[in-house]
């Protein structure tokens, strides 16, 4: 192809007008009434206006300055530069029919599977080892992933050669194009399966329940996810098994209220116990334990117990058991109780309180409570 800005005699980046000039100096120059009836002189006159009727129109120049040559029949490619060329820089090789990089792997990777995993309070406080059934796609125990039928292996596809492509020829505007497409043989892969194994349906897999053993540690709470490295599905052609992720969700406990790490919990007190102490037994995650009630307890007192909590996760040591104090107040009373009552109030100058008003100020517990019912 020629160079059609050497023959006009002008840059690469010459203006339109520069180049209707330079086309008209050459042309007066060249032209047979001029320079006679010369035929080297008739065969550059017909270069320079094949150059200006290329560079002149801004479309063919376009293509010109790609490597096409809108003069040449069938706006052919010259110059060591072709279409193909021009599809590799932009879309790769793929696009314009250039060599690949091989057929399309039949063994690929099995998907993710996700499995919610229900636990109570204590196993997560504790931790805990659990057996979890799955059901998902494990190596087909017949062809061991091969998907041919024992004895037989896959066969290199015909009509593409193993190459997974097969290239097809069209004509545009620039020529003959090459594109390159999947073969619709081997689907891509380069390879047929002649005697697919009846076991799999020559997938290289099959369903299959099993169990997985999983150790959850102390410190797991709802919507926390522990990953099974590799114990998901064998991808396709017995390709490499995906993960589970165990999706932990704690069950509500009768008792306790968790927070974070922390543990709460009510204990209802006789009014006699707040007033004069005592020490009763609670039932806690880690068995009886002592609550000790100095006398003058009052309600929506709190009582910590330390490290009574849930476990903390990944980091070592327990949360807390908060022990909410719910002073009850006897609401049916004989006689000699009533008394008695009266002879305390006496003595203490409070038959006739004053009402005595205080800023409202619910309990710990009760914002707990309510927080965690959605009020």
């Amino acid at each position: 192809m020629s160079d059609y800005y050497e023959v006009l005699g002008v840059p690469r980046e010459a203006t339109p007008e520069q180049i209707k000039k330079a086309y008209r100096r050459l042309a007066r120059e060249l032209h047979p009434d001029v320079a006679g009836a010369d035929a080297a002189s008739e065969e550059r006159f017909k270069d320079v206006s094949r150059a200006y009727d290329v560079l002149s129109n801004p479309e063919k120049r376009r293509m010109y300055d790609m490597g096409a040559d809108p003069a040449s029949p069938g706006g052919g490619m010259g110059g060591g530069f072709g279409f193909q060329d021009i599809f590799e820089t932009f879309f790769g090789a793929a696009a314009a029919g250039g060599p690949q990089r091989g057929p399309i792997p039949r063994a690929r990777r099995g998907q993710d599977a996700l499995v919610r995993l229900d636990i109570d309070l204590a196993e997560a406080t504790f931790g805990t080892h659990r057996e979890v059934p799955v059901e998902t796609a494990v190596l087909c125990p017949t062809c061991g992933g091969t998907c041919c039928r024992p004895g037989t292996s896959p066969r290199t596809c015909d009509v593409c050669g193993g190459r997974g492509s097969v290239q097809r020829v069209a004509r545009s505007f620039l020529g003959q194009v090459m594109t390159s497409q999947p073969c619709a043989a081997c689907h891509g892969f380069g390879t047929v399966i002649p005697e697919p194994c009846t076991e799999c349906a020559g997938e290289g897999r099959v369903r299959s329940r099993r169990t997985l053993e999983v150790d959850v540690p102390a410190g797991v709470d709802t919507g926390t996810r522990i990953k099974l490295t590799a114990q998901g599905e064998v991808g396709p052609a017995g390709g490499p098994a995906g993960d589970v992720y165990l999706e932990v969700r704690e069950r509500r406990h009768d008792t306790f209220v968790r927070e974070g790490d922390d543990l709460h919990c009510t204990l209802q007190v006789p009014m006699t116990a707040a007033a004069l102490g005592t020490v009763l037994t609670l039932e806690t995650l880690d068995g009886p334990k002592d609550v000790d009630l100095r006398p003058g307890t009052q309600p929506a007192q709190v009582v910590t117990l330390r490290g009574l909590g849930v476990g903390h996760l990944h980091a070592g040591g327990r949360g807390d058991l908060h022990v909410h104090v719910d002073v009850q107040v006897p609401t049916a009373m004989d006689d000699e109780q009533s008394e008695l009552l009266r002879r305390l109030a006496a003595l203490r100058g409070e038959e006739r309180p004053e009402a005595r008003l205080s800023a409202s100020s619910p309990g710990v517990f009760a914002k707990l409570r309510d927080k965690l019912s959605g009020r």
